[in-house]
């Protein structure tokens, strides 16, 4: 039940934010590893960690000491000075993902503009794309943000309608389908872009195939394949990005979300030389891209996936996790996808839709979210120990069997 002091900031948020999500009602006001607490102290385990920012648990202590310290010297000097703190960071994902180069930004929509922007820019002075004809193939269903440029080629009417007219440019394909991206394929295309594993489209993994064709076709025909790893990323699959279970490497990648442990927003587009060649001084910037503060958070939350084995960890869990989806009742559950600690749960026709299914769990002390009306998502933190990881499957059977 909700109490008075809930409600009462409920009440506020109502009257005097936009009503542009539908939260449930729990009101939370502390965070710890798997777990946040709402005003009355009552604990629940996450199982969306807040779509996968907080891979690495809420508040995690080594995140929180660095931010806390960093905050206490510099924050902010803009990329028209130089700061002791960007160039560790750009060291450190480098050398850890393999790609050559970084270029920093806050929120996962500003890394794919930016990835946008590249691959325009290098279509038109590696490729000879004509001028303002470059295209990139995006797959349907996905998810990048929700800028006017990326909500344009979304193929959600909740995200796209109302807010054109759009930019063009764009090609959308069935995600999976490698015969209608090959056909895609023009003289004029710059990029594929898409999401190695859709996560707010219900967590779709593709065929096996897939991103080795992607990969294929576009060494073909001299095109860019970039790749949105903001949520698979950085541990989610049991691997550092969902595209090494593929084995293949992309030419791009954006990340964000669980780059700062969800206490700080940065996100990066990783690149080649050749690609982040292209961006010269005045081309492309953002004022609090690259801040110190920013860079200590990021460097921490690096530290703490590695160094904790939270990758390892996710792997390690993965097949009990599976394991456990499979056994749900069938029906209300009609489909289970799964990869790392991350799943989509369906459900059939005549059972509820899934928000109320995640309001009832957040009644039991479990946290999930809904998507597309009748998919489950769980995406538990990395951090998360087998028995809690049960505790919540146990809430989550025992709800779906009532």
């Amino acid at each position: 039940m909700t109490t008075e002091a809930a409600q009462s900031l409920i009440q506020l948020e109502d009257r005097y934010g936009a009503h542009n999500y539908t939260p449930l009602n729990a009101v939370f006001t502390r965070g710890e590893g798997p777990y946040l607490f709402d005003l009355d102290g009552r604990r629940y385990l996450d199982f969306l960690s807040a779509y996968s920012a907080v891979n690495q648990g809420h508040n995690h202590p080594r995140i929180t000491a660095a931010l806390v310290e960093q905050a206490n010297k510099l924050a902010l000097t803009s990329r028209a000075f130089r700061n002791d703190r960007y160039p560790l960071l750009l060291e450190r994902l480098c050398r850890l993902t393999g790609f050559d180069r970084a270029l920093l930004m806050n929120t996962g929509a500003e890394a794919v503009e930016t990835a946008i922007k590249a691959a325009r820019k290098w279509a038109y002075e590696v490729k000879g794309v004509p001028p303002s004809q470059a295209e990139i193939i995006v797959a349907a269903d996905g998810f990048h943000g929700r800028t006017t440029t990326i909500v344009g080629f979304s193929t959600d009417p909740a995200a796209h309608d109302g807010f054109g007219p759009f930019a063009p440019g764009f090609r959308v394909v069935p995600f999976g389908d490698l015969d209608a991206m090959a056909a895609a394929i023009g003289p004029n295309t710059a990029a594929i872009l898409v999401e190695p594993v859709q996560g707010e489209a219900g967590v779709i993994i593709p065929p096996d195939d897939y991103l080795p064709g992607l990969r294929e076709l576009a060494d073909r025909h001299q095109v860019l394949l970039i790749l949105d790893e903001i949520q698979s990323g950085l541990g989610r699959t049991g691997k550092l990005f969902a595209f090494e279970h593929a084995d293949i490497r992309p030419d791009a990648v954006t990340i964000g979300k669980a780059l700062s442990g969800g206490l700080y927003p940065v996100s990066a587009f990783l690149a080649s030389d050749e690609v982040m060649a292209v961006f010269k001084p005045g081309t492309h910037g953002s004022t609090y891209g690259g801040n110190p503060l920013a860079c200590a958070v990021a460097e921490a939350a690096l530290d703490v996936l590695i160094d904790e084995g939270l990758i390892e960890a996710a792997a390690s869990l993965a097949a009990h996790f599976r394991r456990r989806l499979e056994d749900l009742p069938r029906p209300p559950v009609t489909r289970i996808r799964s990869i790392g600690l991350w799943a989509g749960i369906d459900l059939a026709p005549d059972a509820p839709i899934a928000r109320e299914y995640c309001r009832k769990l957040m009644g039991q002390g479990l946290l999930c979210k809904d998507t597309h009306v009748r998919t489950i998502r769980l995406a538990p933190p990395l951090v998360i120990s087998k028995n809690q990881l049960d505790e919540g499957l146990d809430v989550l059977e025992q709800a779906l069997n009532d």
